[in-house]
């Protein structure tokens, strides 16, 4: 059986696999934000192997979150740059930080504090609000057809009140493919 191809998939949570779940890739994003640059860079502070960094990488600036241009001063050499793609995923990457410092660190804490270069505050997650400052959770959620929604999300969601919802059968794989 082939593996599946997540760039493929209409749903852009999928597509975002295609780039990131990867298990080196959101490490050398990490690596980008906290100032790497070089090649050497990146393998020294990752300690990965040069053929499974250059891979990464390339998918990286292939997929537009990092772009290689040359390095100042000139000569053979290139740096990797965050792209705007690149810096628009910074929130997520505090995010996942996050949930994994407070539920995977050791009794130690975490191995790293993010702090505002402007501030000197610790630069945390953000909570999900609503406009009057509540707190909104996952049991909050209610999930609606979006303007790209094909039919079976359009049938999945689109009866906010849950009557007339299809059958909680096993999607096909075009369903499931649609799926975000």
């Amino acid at each position: 059986m082939a593996p599946t191809d997540f760039a493929s998939m209409p749903c852009p949570v999928a597509r975002s696999m295609a780039m990131l779940g990867e298990r080196w890739a959101i490490l050398l994003m990490r690596e980008a934000y906290y100032g790497s640059s070089r090649f050497d860079e990146f393998e020294k502070h990752l300690g990965i192997a040069p053929n499974i960094l250059s891979a990464r990488l390339k998918t990286l600036v292939e997929h537009g979150l990092l772009e290689k241009v040359p390095a100042p001063g000139g000569g053979a050499r290139h740096v990797y740059q965050l792209t705007e793609m690149g810096r628009d995923f910074f929130p997520v990457y505090v995010a996942l930080k996050s949930w994994a410092d407070r539920w995977l660190a050791d009794e130690k804490g975490p191995l790293t504090v993010l702090e505002d270069r402007r501030e000197g505050k610790e630069i945390v997650a953000g909570r999900l609000t609503r406009a009057d400052g509540s707190a909104i959770g996952v049991d909050d959620l209610r999930v609606l057809p979006g303007p790209g929604a094909g039919r079976y999300l359009r049938a999945r969601f689109g009866d906010v009140d849950g009557h007339d919802r299809p059958a909680e059968n096993a999607p096909s794989k075009e369903a499931a493919d649609e799926q975000a």
